[in-house]
């Protein structure tokens, strides 16, 4: 769990510091990737939580739910290390995810409108945008709505 814990602080530092600035990415990671809420995430029946590793290291992590059995996947995290980044992770993730929930129609998502990289990710994997919502943090910010049909 440790190791999950260090690819998503290295992750949102190397992608939020500039947006969010150092503090606020702290006290996030702290907070939402605390080991209770890893914990609870694994043990979710109507969940996938997925790594992406190379046999020594992890290169990345995904996890979404589709509640009741439902149409309509959430994804709620998709983070790949910086240095396995433009390699081929956060697709095979995304792919996987997608097969993981066979009866799902759609998969939704928000990401930060400041994360262009994030955007530009998804917008390649064919998500389109559906709307806008508040920050993800208290920073004041937008988030991105996003949906791709399966």
């Amino acid at each position: 769990m440790q190791a999950v814990r260090d690819l998503l602080a290295e992750t949102w530092h190397a992608t939020y510091d500039s947006i969010y600035g150092v503090a606020e990415v702290d006290r996030i990671t702290s907070e939402w990737h605390a080991y209770d809420r890893l914990r609870e995430r694994l043990d979710r029946p109507d969940a996938e939580f997925i790594l992406a590793d190379t046999g020594q290291t992890i290169a990345g992590m995904a996890f979404a739910r589709c509640p009741n059995g439902g149409r309509v996947v959430t994804l709620h995290q998709l983070y790949v290390a910086p240095c396995f980044q433009t390699q081929g992770a956060g697709t095979a993730l995304l792919d996987e995810i997608c097969i993981c929930f066979p009866k799902a129609q759609s998969v939704r998502l928000e990401v930060e409108e400041a994360n262009q990289r994030a955007v530009e990710f998804y917008r390649r994997r064919g998500f389109v945008r559906t709307g806008k919502a508040a920050s993800l943090s208290d920073s004041g910010g937008q988030t991105l709505e996003f949906e791709k049909s399966l």
